[in-house]
């Protein structure tokens, strides 16, 4: 039933009693302030959280220009993971799959085809068991393995998807690494981040990330898979989709002494006042804010010490991993990249071993402002990466039939599945 108008006007009115704060121009150019009197570095209890790789700096350029330029990598890997997400059922288990590919420009049908595919299980029955070896299918282009998750008082949902994907995506990366000769964009953070997360927000579970081994294999991978490229010589990055950092505004926050009142959600829209190219114009109804749409702007690279960048820092414990090369390589070091035709930030993330050569940064760089300007949104080669691990709808719900089978059991449903599985979401 849609609304009526008079219901529509009611509601929209509401805004009205709402007072929003202070003036949109000073919501600019207080972030003008931070960004030329905070971050060169930020600091929190002593501690650097983020400061610039060489200077605090922004820059833009024309989307026809940078997307005519030649690519400085000639070749291109992306890698991506999905899965069906968690299923619970009726007898108690909680199951996620996970399924990782590659994908290459020019295109390799072979690195396409393969898979690994990774089972995620978990039940409060400490008799359920699992056969917890790696397993070869097509042809031996692909391997699956099935990992059980101990019992756990709340989150489960949450780490068996977590598990499933990252250690799905850790794993293929690992296996794929020789594959991969100029250049490895990850969809997705450096590091498992959500995984990491835990530690940072989640104090109940923290003990399973300190004491069970699975956690810790799957960020020893992520590790291991900086060595591998490190020793090669061959970049990689993360293309983040959807920044959801607050480490900046976190910090700013907690210096409030300071007469600091922080008005944005999160790091990404302050980063958006500051990369958003514009002018007042008038209008009929006063001025408003005109965005330009002809070039890209990005900030330059920063190094990341804090929130769930914290663990790979110099002075992070990496969750007790091994690091072998300097600890510095690992930090995880970004860029910001704004695209005003959609009004998005995407963040590019790298290991500090790479970025700290001027040469590479900037030919980093100016592979992610092409790609981004031709394919008007995330580079192509981790559109690629997705389709090859997206998982449909439609195969989501033959898998679940199809576990249902095999466990002699039904999924567990709620009313929203009922109705929205109805309406076709």
């Amino acid at each position: 039933m849609t609304l009526d108008p008079v219901h529509f006007d009611g509601i929209a009115r509401l805004a009205g009693r709402i007072d929003h704060g202070v003036d949109e121009r000073d919501h600019r150019a207080f972030a003008e302030t931070v960004w030329e009197r905070f971050l060169d570095p930020l600091s929190h209890d002593g501690r650097v959280v983020l400061e610039p790789v060489e200077t605090v700096s922004r820059h833009r350029v024309d989307l026809e220009s940078i997307a005519l330029c030649e690519p400085p990598f000639p070749t291109c890997h992306g890698l991506d993971a999905g899965t069906i997400n968690p299923t619970t059922f009726k007898n108690g288990l909680v199951i996620d799959i996970a399924q990782a590919a590659m994908s290459a420009t020019p295109s390799d049908l072979d690195v396409h085809r393969g898979r690994t595919v990774v089972a995620t299980a978990h039940s409060n029955d400490e008799t359920m068991t699992v056969h917890d070896q790696w397993d070869r299918f097509d042809e031996g282009y692909s391997r699956s393995r099935v990992v059980k998750v101990p019992p756990l008082p709340r989150f489960a949902e949450g780490v068996v998807h977590a598990l499933a994907l990252y250690l799905a995506e850790s794993e293929h990366a690992l296996a794929h690494a020789e594959d991969v000769r100029d250049l490895l964009v990850l969809d997705g953070p450096l590091y498992p981040r959500g995984l990491l997360r835990w530690a940072d927000q989640h104090p109940d579970l923290e003990n399973f990330l300190l004491e069970d081994p699975r956690p810790t294999t799957v960020l020893e991978n992520y590790v291991r898979l900086v060595e591998t490229f490190v020793e090669r010589e061959v970049p990689l990055v993360g293309f983040v989709k959807n920044p959801a950092t607050r480490v900046l505004c976190r910090t700013l926050k907690a210096k409030r002494e300071a007469g600091i009142e922080t008005p944005w959600g999160d790091d990404s829209a302050f980063f958006t006042r500051i990369l958003e190219c514009g002018e007042y114009v008038d209008d009929v109804e006063g001025t408003r804010w005109e965005r330009e749409t002809d070039a890209l702007t990005y900030t330059g690279w920063f190094r990341s010490r804090g929130g769930v960048d914290r663990p790979l820092s110099v002075d992070g414990d990496a969750l007790g991993v091994e690091r072998r090369l300097p600890l510095e390589a690992y930090e995880v070091t970004f860029f910001v990249l704004y695209d005003p035709r959609d009004d998005l930030c995407y963040r590019i993330e790298a290991p500090y071993a790479f970025t700290r050569e001027e040469e590479t940064r900037e030919a980093l760089t100016r592979q992610l402002l092409q790609e981004v300007a031709v394919a008007h949104g995330p580079p192509t080669i981790v559109a690629k990466a997705d389709e090859l691990a997206r998982i449909s709808a439609a195969e989501k719900a033959s898998l679940r039939r199809t576990l249902e089978e095999r466990f002699d059991t039904t999924e567990r449903r709620t009313y929203d599945d009922h109705r929205w599985g109805e309406e076709g979401f």
